[in-house]
């Protein structure tokens, strides 16, 4: 495993490489000089910044602007494309996005992912930089994000519930863990997430609930580690929020779509 400062990421627009992480892997707060997007082919990520947390599953994508400060986490074998893409050519909004990722995108990163370091910018390899570039301004974004609150009362709590998704203590219960009051607690904890306790709660077990899925549990032991009452209840949210039911989900993760062998060394994310 190789470190994106050891690639010469400012000979073309758009360098890629493809990378493999091992269970357990951090890699500590940084950021780029260019913008980043990474696609998980295997495995789950945890992208994390200053002010919020991003869960990215299997066959989704996550796009990182230039100067980002992140760190990285992987709970399992992790099997990654990433590509750094000269600023100037960043059309995206200026914040971290996970979206979906189509069979053209899907098939561009793994194609920019192999191209050598000096490929022609006028060739064909020029062109598909470009279109790939394109078609991810066309992809929806997925709700990913975990937007973690600045007052450190409030993350004392949201650390618990992210360690312990299960957890069944109700929003009194919380406020006094924080040491406020009901109202000072809801009222701050919507302030400085932009959602109400419940919901950022609904999506902390969404979030957990698709890492557990990507290593393989059971939908049902899945369903009760995260906080739901039952496995209907945990189907029914899981499908509102992407989409797809969980058994589907599982069946994706199981059998991807199964990328080129890589043919350049990898950098770290």
């Amino acid at each position: 495993m190789k470190r994106s400062s050891d690639y010469p990421l400012h000979s073309r627009p758009i360098i890629g490489f493809a990378d493999e992480y091992p269970a357990g892997f951090v890699d500590p707060l940084h950021c780029h000089h260019r913008s980043q997007l990474s696609y998980s082919a295997f495995g789950t990520i945890s992208v994390i910044t200053e002010s919020s947390s991003f869960m990215l599953p299997p066959h989704r994508a996550i796009w990182i602007p230039a100067g980002m400060m992140h760190e990285v986490h992987c709970s399992a074998t992790v099997s990654t494309y990433t590509l750094y893409i000269d600023p100037a050519l960043d059309r995206q909004p200026q914040e971290c996005r996970v979206f979906e990722v189509s069979e053209l995108v899907r098939a561009l990163i793994f194609e920019v992912g192999h191209f050598p370091v000096g490929y022609d910018l006028a060739g064909r390899e020029g062109k598909l930089a470009q279109l790939l570039l394109d078609e991810i301004e066309r992809m929806p974004s997925t709700p990913s994000e975990i937007v973690m609150p600045r007052d450190r009362r409030l993350l004392r709590v949201c650390h618990a519930l992210i360690d312990d998704p299960a957890d069944q203590r109700d929003i009194d219960d919380w406020a006094s863990v924080a040491g406020m009051g009901r109202r000072t607690f809801t009222r701050l904890f919507k302030d400085q997430t932009g959602a109400g306790f419940a919901t950022w709660r609904q999506q902390v077990r969404l979030m957990a609930a698709l890492q557990r899925l990507a290593l393989g549990q059971p939908i049902t032991t899945v369903a009760f580690e995260v906080g739901y009452e039952s496995p209907s209840a945990f189907t029914a949210m899981f499908h509102r929020a992407f989409g797809v039911v969980p058994s589907a989900y599982l069946a994706k993760v199981r059998h991807p779509a199964a990328p080129p062998r890589a043919g350049n060394g990898a950098a770290t994310a």
